[in-house]
């Protein structure tokens, strides 16, 4: 659990983390350095998600040996399935990573929305929903470990 008040935001008790996977913390079907380790950090207060539609067929391998789990959905109403996902977590109590267009609903519903712009960019829906916008997986997964970072950039 992570747990903060930011003035301005609010209160924030985080207990899951939800995360597509390419675009996010992938590009091409690859897992991006660094991840991993940090995802493995995270998953002692916080239970890990994946949830995707695994284009490139690989996040089953790259999460192996990661305390996560990983749902493959389907490719027909992705945006729903993800927020649907989200909400069975409870909304209040998850921070959602994303940067595509499907992603957008579970980054407006959850507590936390991080957006994140990589090689395949960001849909400027998803980007509008979020909390807060990151340029590498890198950034957005720091902030959780380094939560006064989002107090600085979330406060009133």
């Amino acid at each position: 659990m992570i747990d903060l008040d930011i003035p301005g935001f609010g209160e924030l008790h985080l207990a899951h983390l939800v995360l597509d996977y390419n675009g996010t913390l992938a590009v091409d079907g690859e897992l991006l350095p660094g991840v991993f380790d940090r995802l493995s950090a995270l998953s002692r207060q916080l239970g890990i998600h994946v949830v995707t539609a695994d284009t490139f067929g690989r996040v089953r391998s790259a999460m192996s040996g990661l305390k996560a789990t990983v749902t493959v959905l389907p490719v027909a109403r992705q945006d729903e399935a993800k927020l649907n996902y989200v909400r069975q977590l409870g909304a209040d109590q998850t921070v959602a990573v994303g940067n595509g267009r499907n992603d957008r609903l579970m980054l407006e519903a959850a507590a936390l929305g991080i957006g994140v712009i990589l090689g395949e960019g960001a849909s400027s829906l998803t980007l509008a929903a979020a909390d807060v916008v990151c340029t590498s997986i890198g950034d957005a997964l720091d902030l959780l470990t380094h939560p006064l970072r989002l107090t600085a950039t979330l406060r009133a």
